[in-house]
């Protein structure tokens, strides 16, 4: 395993996103024990970088990393998120109030069975409460030794440069891959300026990118996916043709498709950690080998230049949640 630093907090630059163990994915009903024996072979891989919120089941993904890492705490660097589960009755999805913040660690120290997070993200902007009144709930957090380091996730420009003059931002989280670049509207050159991390979450494209999903017939009928624009309408079928650009370099390069898409992220930053998701073993042995995928210059070009999938990366509506002016904007081809 290769490690990198999220500003100064180190971990592996693969990570593990937890998420579709518990939630909205297929594989999330499977039994607990093979959950927990994925976690435990990613930490015998040397992943040190694990990620929840109090969002995923809700409640039920904290729950189980709590089980999954007790006795190893100290060999793990954690992260959960606050903001779209309202504690104190807010109407609406979204509440980064000081009450709620407070409401919201509280439970999630609980669940994980510990007495600090690592790193804290706010999961979506709240417009309703400035920034720097949220970062000072944070920083009063940290201050407490609740929490260690403030992250944000799909936040605009605007948003992380006043957040990061309140206190220092660790990380951002947004959703990247050869399949979406939203970051490219200069939001990654921003974080480089500020020293802030990158943690893309998605990189493969909720598994689209992985070439292992054929067929909708694959997905269980409660898979979030089977609403998502790049899966609805045709789009499948029109997307697994536009992956063979991505088949191409991963013929030249000898590895797998989550291999050449992994690599290619690492590839563009020293201070990124990706967090792919998986529930089985052999998909998490398979993506953490990508971490010794040199990808040439040629290849890397390629790459860059991809073809866009068919189809935006979420709904109009889960795109009104980010805090972006061009969220609701496509780029050409998707």
């Amino acid at each position: 395993m290769r490690y990198i630093k999220l500003r100064d907090l180190t971990v592996s630059a693969i990570g593990l996103g937890c998420m579709g163990m518990s939630h909205l994915y297929t594989g999330h009903q499977q039994a607990e024990n093979e959950s927990i024996r994925t976690i435990h072979r990613a930490l015998d891989l040397g992943v040190t970088h694990f990620d929840s919120a109090e969002l995923y089941g809700p409640f039920k993904n904290e729950v189980l990393l709590g089980k999954a890492l007790k006795g190893r705490r100290g060999q793990v660097v954690l992260t959960s998120k606050f903001g779209l589960i309202s504690h104190v009755g807010k109407a609406g999805p979204v509440d980064s109030s000081a009450s709620n913040i407070r409401a919201a660690v509280e439970g999630s120290l609980a669940r994980l069975g510990t007495d600090y997070i690592d790193l804290y993200y706010q999961h979506r902007v709240d417009r309703a409460v400035p920034i720097e009144d949220v970062m000072g709930t944070l920083t009063e957090l940290i201050a407490e030794g609740k929490i260690r380091h403030i992250g944000l996730s799909e936040a605009g420009p605007d948003t992380i440069r006043r957040a990061n003059a309140v206190y220092p931002v660790t990380a951002l989280q947004s959703e990247y891959s050869l399949w979406t670049r939203d970051g490219d509207d200069g939001t990654l050159e921003l974080l480089k300026e500020l020293g802030i991390g990158f943690v893309p979450y998605s990189p493969l494209g909720r598994g689209l990118l992985t070439g292992k999903i054929l067929s909708l017939s694959q997905l269980d009928q409660d898979d979030w996916r089977l609403s998502n624009p790049r899966f609805m309408d045709g789009a499948l079928d029109k997307n697994l043709i536009v992956l063979k650009e991505v088949e191409s370099v991963a013929r030249q390069a000898g590895a797998t498709l989550s291999q050449v898409a992994l690599a290619w992220l690492l590839s563009k930053g020293k201070d990124w950690s990706a967090i792919p998701g998986t529930t089985r073993v052999e998909h998490l042995e398979e993506d953490l080998l990508a971490v010794n995928v040199k990808l040439s210059p040629e290849q890397l070009n390629a790459l860059d230049s991809l073809t866009q999938p068919v189809g935006d990366h979420h709904t109009a509506a889960q795109m009104r949640l980010f805090d972006r002016e061009n969220s609701l904007s496509t780029q050409a081809g998707r």
